[in-house]
């Protein structure tokens, strides 16, 4: 894992990668960011752990982090998959309790952390950041909602629903149609609740019937409306 000081330049980008920054007021953004150390970590690196005491919020420059947890059985349950520009870890720093996730990275991933007392402090003083904290938590509920009502349909609408999931969180419009990472099955199998064997059956129905098309690391949605029509 390699971890360094953020350089101006650096600074700069960071806050065009992550939308939480944009347009907030320069110096509320350096004194936020005046402590930002980033690492890179390598696939399945465990970021955060469930129980830690949240001393930093994290935010994603590069790469796929996967949200976890465990069932009272002890099987692991995906709770959310985020990438680029997303935010973690901001609930313990709220409500300063211990993490109730594990964070860790499905892909080689770049992670900037920001101590915990600068990033309340920037909410303390900046309303925007605030509205936008609430409407990330707000989004992520909804999608909650929408996957526990879904939780007995069948399975193609389950794994319909992961898919425009993953669009809504990182999906990047093409002529071709909207890409999101292919992710292992078992992955998606997690996060669905379904068997691995089960979503393989899906994804392939839905690439027979044109909706969806795979090659090596990603995944293109080609027909988004048809999608959605399977989940309503």
């Amino acid at each position: 894992m390699e971890e360094k000081r953020l350089e101006i330049s650096e600074i700069h980008k960071l806050t065009k990668t992550i939308p939480f920054f944009e347009g907030l007021s320069p110096l509320s953004l350096t004194n936020a960011i005046s402590h930002v150390v980033t690492r890179q970590h390598p696939a399945n690196r465990v970021i955060l752990l469930e129980n830690d005491w949240g001393g930093s919020v994290y935010f994603i420059v590069d790469g796929w982090v996967k949200i976890r947890t465990h069932n009272v059985d002890g099987k692991e349950v995906t709770l959310n998959i985020v990438g680029k520009g997303e935010i973690i870890g901001e609930m313990s720093a709220l409500d300063e309790a211990p993490r109730s996730t594990d964070a860790i990275t499905l892909t080689p991933t770049t992670v900037s952390s920001i101590p915990a007392p600068d990033f309340l402090t920037l909410l303390q003083t900046e309303p925007l950041a605030g509205i936008r904290l609430t409407q990330l938590i707000s989004k992520r509920l909804r999608q909650v909602n929408r996957r526990l009502r879904l939780r007995e349909a069948e399975s193609l609408s389950r794994v319909a629903d992961t898919l425009l999931f993953l669009v809504e969180g990182q999906g990047k419009t093409t002529q071709e149609g909207t890409k999101i990472p292919n992710l292992p099955h078992r992955e998606l199998a997690s996060i669905t609740g379904l068997a691995r064997e089960t979503v393989s059956r899906a994804l392939t129905k839905l690439e027979q019937d044109g909706l969806i098309f795979r090659e090596n690391d990603t995944l293109c949605i080609l027909k988004l409306d048809a999608l959605e029509d399977l989940i309503s």
